[in-house]
């Protein structure tokens, strides 16, 4: 029987060895994609534990600097090495917002890995007091207001590292108005381990 992978696995930083064979299993699950219209399947018991921890990822595709592709989970539904397989192909094929990757993009493809750490609310009294709170370069956030979310990772910061603008654009993303502001409002606040 194998062992279940201890609860610390699910925040633990990944060494370089996991991190590499992630990136390896991203780039494999694509050309799996483009040859076969489907992720590659992995088996999670053939991997270190710290790949085996259920933990939520979101793999970001960019070609020549651009943002190509990318999706993810900002809940930890299944073991890490298959959440990451799976997203890059999503990555790839799936993004609504892009054409599905022809086997000619390969080459210009850079793919980077986020493994998340679990989401926490966060409490506040109004804008100000959101903004405030806020840690520019390190914060992933998920907004939500009823059916309506939109989340930004912490990489978002390079293209809007102001506070102010950051929740309003990440408003947008919800689907809500720049100036939407409501007491029911929700943010929940994450951090994430990116690589390459």
């Amino acid at each position: 029987m194998v062992p279940m992978p201890s609860p610390d696995t699910a925040t633990a930083s990944l060494d370089e060895q996991a991190r590499s064979l992630l990136l390896q299993i991203a780039e494999a699950s694509i050309r799996h994609g483009l040859r076969y219209g489907r992720p590659l399947p992995v088996d999670p018991e053939d991997h270190q534990e710290a790949l085996q921890a259920n933990r939520a990822s979101f793999v970001t595709l960019q070609k020549q600097g651009e943002l190509r592709g990318c999706i993810g989970h900002l809940e930890a539904c299944q073991p890490l090495v298959r959440d990451v397989a799976e997203n890059a192909y999503a990555a790839a094929f799936q993004d609504p917002r892009f054409p599905p990757l022809a086997d000619s993009e390969m080459g210009d493809i850079e793919i980077h890995i986020s493994v998340l750490t679990p989401a926490s609310p966060m409490s506040f009294s109004s804008e100000a007091e959101l903004i405030a709170q806020l840690r520019p370069g390190r914060d992933g956030l998920i907004l939500q207001e009823g059916y309506k979310k939109g989340t930004f990772l912490p990489s978002v910061w390079e293209s809007l590292p102001e506070p102010a603008e950051f929740i309003r654009h990440l408003k947008l993303k919800a689907g809500l108005p720049a100036s939407y502001w409501s007491e029911s409002l929700k943010v929940f606040r994450y951090e994430t381990e990116s690589f390459p």
